[in-house]
C-alpha cells in the first residue's frame, strides 16, 4: 500500500493505491502478461548487439532529445502517409498515456474509459490528477452506447481500447467516429494489440486525417516482442506532438533504447512473422475452449478471455498448482490467458482439462 508508512505526507488520493503489476512467479508456463513468447532471432540479437555497441562510445553524451530518427522509422512502419512530425515515442505506451494526460488532463479535468478495459488508464489518470469516469460496455463488451455516454458526460479525454484488454474485442471504426463527433476534446484509441487483429479489421490510423483531437497509441512490446526494450509511440496531428514536447522529461528515451527500437524496426519482418503464428494458435484455442462448453470473448489480440466460473480463484490456483500461470482479471467469473507457443498452449489446455475434469486436454 502506497501510504502505509506513517508520517509520510502522501497525497490523500494516493494513500490507498496499490502498485500495478501481475504476479511474477517462477513457473514452467507463464501466460499472464500478454507477452510475445518468441524471443528475438539470433540474427536480430546480433544486430541489436551491434547497434548498442555503436552507441556505447557516446553514452557520455545525452541522446537525441526528440528521437527524430526513431520517429521517422516509426512513421515509415505505420504508413498512412504519416511523417515523423506526427509520431511521438516514449518508454512504453504507458508513458505515452501519461504524457497525454499531463497535457490534456490534470486537475479539474476528467477522462472516460469503457470498462472492463485496460487498468492502467484509470491508474495513470489518478496519478496525473485527472478525474476518472468509469463508462460501461454492452453485455457482449461492445460499445453501442459509447457516444451517448460521451455526450452526457463531456469528458476532456476519452479512451477507446481496440483490441480491448482484457476482452480482446476490436471496436468498429464507425463507433470511433461517433465517439469523436460526440467528444468535446481528446479521443485516444489504444491499439497496443493492433497487429494481432483478425484480417479485415481496420486501424483507427485511417481516421487521423482531418481529426486533430484524435490520437492512436501503439507499442513495440507485443507484436515486436520487445517488452523488455520499453518502447511505445503514438500517431496524431503534429500539433499534438508539439504539445507533448512541453511535458516530456528531458532526454526521456535513452540512446540505447532508440538504437534497439530502430534495429527492431529495420528487421521488422522477423518479429512480425510470429504474429500470424500466434493468431492461428489463438483461434485454435478459442475453438477448443468453446468446444468444451466455455464462454469465450471474440479476440483480436494475443490473449483470450474465458469463463464463466463460479469460483475463478480456485480455477486460477488449480492451474498454478500445475505449473501454468494465467491472469485472474476481468469481469467476475472470467480469466485471461495469453497465447503462448504451441507447447505452452498445449500445457495450458492439459492443465485446464484436469482442473475442470474435461478429460484429455492436450488434443487440439
Amino acid at each position: 500500500m502506497t501510504g502505509g508508512q506513517p508520517g509520510l505526507p502522501v497525497r490523500d488520493d494516493l494513500k490507498d493505491l496499490h502498485p500495478y503489476g501481475a504476479p511474477q512467479l517462477d513457473v514452467p508456463v507463464r501466460l499472464n502478461n500478454n507477452e510475445n513468447p518468441y524471443p528475438p532471432s539470433e540474427r536480430l540479437r546480433k544486430a541489436v548487439g551491434e547497434a548498442v555497441a555503436a552507441v556505447a562510445g557516446t553514452l557520455n553524451r545525452y541522446p537525441d532529445r526528440d528521437a527524430v530518427d526513431l520517429r521517422k522509422d516509426l512513421a515509415d512502419y505505420l504508413g498512412h502517409g504519416l511523417t515523423a512530425a506526427q509520431v511521438w515515442a516514449a518508454n512504453g505506451s504507458n508513458e505515452i498515456i501519461q504524457q497525454l494526460l499531463q497535457a490534456f488532463g490534470g486537475p479539474g479535468r476528467s477522462a472516460l474509459g469503457f470498462e472492463p478495459s485496460y487498468s492502467m488508464h484509470p491508474l495513470i489518470s489518478l496519478v496525473t490528477g485527472t478525474g476518472w469516469i468509469a463508462g460501461s460496455r454492452d453485455r457482449d463488451y461492445g460499445m453501442s452506447t459509447a457516444a451517448g455516454q460521451v455526450r452526457a458526460l463531456a469528458p476532456d479525454v476519452v479512451f477507446i481500447t481496440s483490441p480491448n484488454n482484457p476482452t480482446g474485442t476490436a471496436v468498429p471504426l464507425a463507433v470511433v467516429e461517433e465517439v469523436y463527433q460526440a467528444a468535446p476534446a481528446m479521443v485516444i484509441v489504444d491499439e497496443a494489440y493492433a497487429e494481432f487483429a483478425r484480417p479485415g479489421t481496420p486501424s483507427a490510423l485511417t481516421l487521423l486525417p482531418g481529426r486533430p483531437r484524435l490520437v492512436v497509441t501503439r507499442t513495440m512490446s507485443k507484436a515486436f516482442a520487445m517488452a523488455g526494450a520499453r518502447v511505445g509511440y503514438l500517431a496524431a496531428s503534429a500539433d499534438v506532438t508539439d504539445v507533448l514536447l512541453s511535458v516530456r522529461l528531458p532526454y526521456h528515451l535513452s540512446a540505447v533504447t532508440q538504437a534497439v527500437a530502430r534495429t527492431a524496426l529495420a528487421h521488422a519482418a522477423e518479429p512480425l512473422a510470429s504474429v500470424a503464428t500466434l493468431r492461428a494458435e489463438r483461434d485454435s484455442l478459442v475453438a477448443w475452449l468453446r468446444g468444451h462448453g466455455l464462454s469465450v470473448a471474440g479476440s483480436d489480440a494475443n490473449f483470450v478471455l474465458f469463463g464463466v466460473f463460479g469460483d475463478r480463484d480456485a480455477v486460477w490456483q488449480g492451474l498454478l498448482d500445475r505449473g501454468v500461470l494465467i491472469r485472474n482479471t476481468g469481469p467476475a467469473g472470467w480469466l485471461r490467458v495469453t497465447v503462448g507457443t504451441a507447447e505452452e498452449t498445449a500445457a495450458f489446455r492439459a492443465a485446464l482439462a484436469q482442473v475442470l475434469g474435461l478429460g484429455t486436454g492436450g488434443a487440439r
